[in-house]
């Protein structure tokens, strides 16, 4: 059976340091970890979690805290992906938490992550408010960082995209092209996301003197049927639009369809702007314009701050990580567009 001491032969490294990166110690260069994570994968090495456990008081563990809505949706596999992939690198688990339909289940949720003994927590919260989570802090027996919300009284436990400032960067962009009349599908009126964003369009409009449209506004809620059928609706009103901005990239998929069904080409007839730059996004036809949400950031900037706590480290807030307008080919340049 394979040891700790012949891994750490293998990959010329003493064993208090196969020790120290299968801890999770972030203080280990990240060359020695992965020299040592190869050497782990070679010789198929499965370390006693118990042994680890009782060595290190550590369960050598993360919690996810999730609710249910986000699980039908690409975003959610991208999150999920990152943060198994970067645990396993630190040599732990991932334990999902189901947050469900409520904030009182989404506490929880992150009451039974604790309970199952994770070393530190991480949650991606959608009823729970800022004033709830940063009431939840100071009671909290483990270590705790926030996906997508920036707290208040504890910002340094928050790790947030700037959804905001991206948004009307993305906004003035379709402006500088030419658009005035700009049509918006919001997401779901208790997002956090979707209010950042919708806050992100107004000021676009305000900062270049466009007025702002209700007839415009469209009510989505994350998926591709409700971009459908609100495009379907802005079509009833036959109102002049020349872009349509999509609060994520399944609305925008959504529209597309609406769009193609009434004879409308995109981007000849109307430019098109989703957020998230999904998978499938390169691939559709056209290429879909979007907004690269940084979730890989965010996931590997909580995870090194709750080694830092487990650590003993004080941790500091944060900035706002900003996103990435990635310009394929759903815009072209609108009916007010001036040739410099």
């Amino acid at each position: 059976m394979t040891t700790m001491l012949d891994v750490a032969k293998r990959a010329g490294v003493s064993k208090a340091t196969v020790s120290r990166v299968l801890a999770g110690h972030a203080y280990v260069s990240k060359t020695v970890r992965d020299r040592v994570m190869l050497a782990i994968d070679e010789m198929d090495y499965r370390p006693n979690l118990l042994a680890r456990s009782l060595a290190t008081n550590r369960s050598h563990s993360i919690g996810l805290m999730v609710p249910n809505t986000l699980y039908n949706g690409p975003f959610f596999t991208e999150l999920l992906f990152q943060a198994a992939t970067m645990t396993e690198k630190l040599g732990s688990q991932l334990v999902l938490g189901d947050g469900k339909h409520n904030a009182q289940q989404e506490r929880e949720a992150i009451n039974f992550l604790i309970d199952s003994y994770c070393d530190a927590v991480i949650i991606y919260p959608r009823y729970l408010s800022v004033e709830d989570i940063d009431a939840l802090i100071p009671g909290m027996s483990k270590p705790l960082i926030v996906l997508n919300r920036r707290l208040k009284q504890h910002p340094q436990y928050s790790v947030c995209a700037d959804h905001e400032n991206d948004t009307l960067n993305a906004v003035n962009h379709l402006i500088a092209q030419g658009h005035r009349e700009i049509a918006f599908i919001k997401g779901m009126g208790s997002s956090h996301t979707g209010l950042s964003r919708l806050k992100g369009y107004i000021s676009s409009l305000m900062d270049n003197g466009i007025e702002y449209d209700e007839n415009l506004m469209l009510d989505g809620c994350w998926t591709s049927a409700s971009g459908q059928l609100a495009v379907e609706a802005l079509l009833r009103r036959k109102v002049r639009f020349s872009a349509i901005v999509a609060s994520n990239d399944d609305m925008a998929i959504g529209a597309a369809c609406a769009l193609h069904n009434a004879g409308l080409r995109i981007p000849h007839d109307v430019s098109l702007l989703g957020f998230d730059d999904i998978p499938v996004a390169p691939y559709l036809l056209p290429a879909l314009t979007t907004v690269h949400v940084p979730v890989a950031e965010m996931v590997s900037s909580a995870l090194t701050q709750l080694s830092k706590m487990l650590d003993g480290e004080s941790v500091t807030a944060q900035p706002l990580m900003p996103g990435r307008l990635v310009l394929r080919n759903s815009i072209t340049q609108g009916p007010y567009y001036q040739q410099k």
